[in-house]
């Protein structure tokens, strides 16, 4: 079908309309929001009613944008009971229609956003709460620049279980870790192919890609962008398109944090600067060590790591991964060149001083992610932060300051924090900690076969 975006990734709806007229293949649309879990909510229309959608005349129920991962109504929630389950309307981002042809017919998305009756944004939707940061940072002056590593698996889906792929090209079920081996790319040199070509057609600025350290396991980074909303739309569709991909060629793709207990997890590491007016780099002082700006956003995302772990790891599986040895961060601490800290500052040239952000998993929403990230920094900047010294050698090693290390401990930290309500609304805020209370007490209420094989016949 071809790019959608010769002039750039915001369109103007007589663009859509247009574009529409020249791929009369495409019969429906999907239109949807992201929710709190990062999962699109929305609904099928037919390529005719477009104008609909561009127009802001799309309309559901804003609980949509809480519910919990199984898609269930938040029991006793106030979005839902308290306010009759009012409607909201679904907004148009300006982005798409994004081309997909992994379908039995091909057919476009249309990403939207949530508002209230009277236009005014909805609080509780995860993009716009990336927005309003973003509209801090340009009262500043400031516009960060923000690129992402994905790391996902491909999965042989014929199971109930996740299973190692079959390679293409030997027949062979994958068995090692084959940490940057470009034989193990070569072999799903077809599936990578078909992942470019579909980034391209929806604007996603793919770059390298590599084999990381599970069977199967791979890494995409996404190129750095000037436009934090770009950038967590482009991890977002990212996630689709890999799914989708996978699909086409028999697999199956997943972001779960930690898909086999005893293999690396998977994760999803945020770089950033911030540019100013000028277009200079504001964290570059001309040395190794980063300007006083750049220290003081290292202290406010260490300040705060504690209260936005949740974000991060927002599932029960999502802590799985966060344990010392095991290649993610379990304490808030931070280095120059050191991947066993939670906030890395890469080497390289001055000219392009910035901070790895190594916490979340790849489970987690990207709108949330970079607003907690950018929110936790411009927090730093503000208060003038400073952290403490960064951290040399294996962090593992030393006695820092935890992060929560566990699900219920990040929800309630989540719910006290005060620094939170300075990032995020109250309404997402609450949003958050109600969708995770429930899909916990669902977990507890299953047994696992695990407990039965462990149990069941020696207590």
């Amino acid at each position: 079908m071809g790019r959608v975006l010769p002039g750039g990734y915001i369109l103007s709806a007589s663009e859509v309309v247009g574009w529409l007229r020249g791929h009369p293949e495409v019969s429906s649309l999907r239109a949807a929001i992201f929710d709190l879990n990062g999962i699109p909510r929305g609904k099928r229309i037919p390529a005719a009613q477009a104008a609909k959608v561009l127009q802001g005349d799309l309309r559901m129920p804003v609980s949509i944008a809480g519910i919990d991962i199984w898609g269930e109504d938040i029991v006793g929630g106030r979005l839902v009971f308290e306010t009759g389950d009012a409607d909201g309307i679904c907004a148009w981002t300006g982005r798409g229609p994004l081309p997909i042809e992994w379908t039995p017919r091909p057919t476009a998305f249309i990403p939207l956003w949530m508002a209230t009756e009277d236009g005014s944004p909805f609080p509780g939707d995860p993009r716009r709460a990336l927005a309003a940061i973003a509209g801090r940072y340009a009262a500043r002056g400031l516009t960060p620049v923000v690129a992402t590593e994905l790391e996902f698996y491909l999965v042989d889906p014929s199971g109930d279980r996740p299973q190692a792929p079959i390679s293409p090209v030997s027949g062979k079920v994958l068995d090692s870790d084959s940490v940057l081996a470009i034989r193990e790319l070569d072999h799903f040199h077809r599936f990578l192919d078909d992942i470019y070509a579909a980034c391209a057609a929806q604007d996603i600025p793919a770059d390298s890609a590599i084999a990381e350290n599970g069977p199967g396991q791979f890494e995409i980074n996404l190129v750095h962008v000037a436009d934090p909303l770009k950038a967590a739309d482009d991890a977002m569709l990212f996630k689709d398109v890999v799914r989708g991909i996978a699909r086409k060629h028999g697999f199956a793709a997943t972001f779960m944090a930690k898909p086999y207990g005893e293999r690396a997890g998977s994760g999803l590491h945020v770089h950033f600067s911030l540019v100013d007016g000028t277009g200079r780099n504001v964290f570059d002082d001309g040395t190794d060590r980063g300007s006083d700006m750049m220290r003081h956003a290292v202290g406010g995302l260490l300040a705060m790591m504690p209260e936005s772990t949740l974000l991060f790891a927002p599932h029960m599986n999502s802590f799985r991964r966060l344990r010392p040895g095991m290649h993610a961060p379990a304490a808030a601490a931070w280095g120059y060149e050191n991947r066993t800290t939670a906030i890395r500052i890469p080497g390289g040239s001055p000219k392009a001083r910035r901070i790895e952000h190594r916490v979340a998993g790849a489970d987690a929403n990207p709108y949330l992610v970079l607003a907690a990230i950018l929110g936790a920094a411009l927090e730093g900047i503000e208060a003038r932060m400073e952290p403490a010294e960064p951290i040399v050698g294996n962090a593992y090693s030393r006695d820092l300051p935890d992060i929560p290390p566990d699900w219920a401990s990040a929800v309630d930290a989540f719910e006290d924090g005060l620094a939170i309500p300075k990032i995020f609304s109250r309404t997402l805020q609450q949003m958050m900690v109600d969708c995770k209370r429930q899909e916990m007490e669902a977990f507890s209420e299953r047994v696992t076969t695990f407990e039965y094989q462990t149990y069941l016949e020696t207590v």
